[in-house]
């Protein structure tokens, strides 16, 4: 790993940390770094769930490098968006739950890496969320567009983007952009504590990453096939030791110890 994204791994729960302060603005140095540290928490056995935040306590991350931008060619920006979204796809796709610790102001590139992730976390009465991209003139091009639409609606999605607005954290919960808000003092302790919610002994992680696989890719399908996709998975999970292991706790009348296998 390089110094953008900072690797650390904790009970089963591996945190990313975007690094480019002041904003931790992302650069293609960044992206590369991040694709390889989501890889690196996909492989590795032992990280159950991932937890994406910004380095400092102001920033999450405020988008792209806009000096970067404004001085490369008009091939090196098409091609830095595009190796962007292939970064944010690999973390929407990974087959393990990806959180996103807002633990400041998230706005342009900064929220569509968050809206990549499954969850959202952030602090109470910290930051503004938004996608003020066309205020330069583009749009949000790194699946904002996309994202945004699908998780407030269409027309909602169109209004906020074209208006560039920025939103209160509080405003951003209210939409479903933000999933809980927590207090800023003990921010770090309180995220922690949620993300480990999800890893063993106490929850059957492959059964998690399952249902995310199930919901991101059955929802761009029609229902039949979503229906198919999510037999196909339970299918895998029957024959988990997980599976075998929660339905055993159950008839014994005892909490599940899981394993996440």
């Amino acid at each position: 790993m390089g110094d953008k994204v900072r690797f650390t791994v904790e009970g089963g729960v591996a945190t990313l940390t975007l690094s480019d302060p002041p904003a931790n603005t992302y650069s293609y140095e960044m992206m590369q770094e991040l694709d390889a540290a989501i890889l690196r928490a996909r492989m590795d056995d032992d990280v159950h769930v991932l937890l994406v935040r910004g380095e400092g306590d102001k920033f999450f991350c405020a988008g792209a490098d806009i000096k970067m931008l404004a001085t490369s060619k008009p091939s090196f920006k098409y091609n830095f968006c595009l190796h962007a979204n292939e970064t944010l796809n690999r973390l929407e796709q990974t087959p393990k739950l990806v959180i996103a610790a807002l633990n400041g102001h998230c706005v342009g590139g900064g929220l569509e890496v968050a809206m990549a992730c499954d969850l959202r976390i952030a602090k109470k009465g910290k930051g503004k969320i938004g996608l003020p991209e066309v205020s330069l003139g583009v749009l949000p091009g790194t699946g904002g567009t996309q994202r945004l639409a699908r998780l407030v609606g269409r027309p909602k999605a169109i209004e906020l983007m074209a208006l560039g607005a920025n939103l209160s954290v509080e405003e951003a919960q209210a939409l479903g952009i933000v999933n809980a808000l927590v207090d800023e003092v003990g921010f770090d302790a309180a995220v922690m504590e949620y993300a480990k919610k999800f890893v063993p002994p106490g929850k059957a992680s492959k059964a998690v990453g399952l249902i995310k696989r199930a919901v991101t890719s059955g929802i761009e399908m029609d229902f039949a096939s979503g229906l198919a996709l999510e037999r196909e998975l339970q299918q895998q999970l029957f024959v988990s030791d997980d599976a075998k292991e929660g339905i055993s706790a159950y008839v014994d009348k005892r909490p599940p110890a899981f394993k996440g296998k």
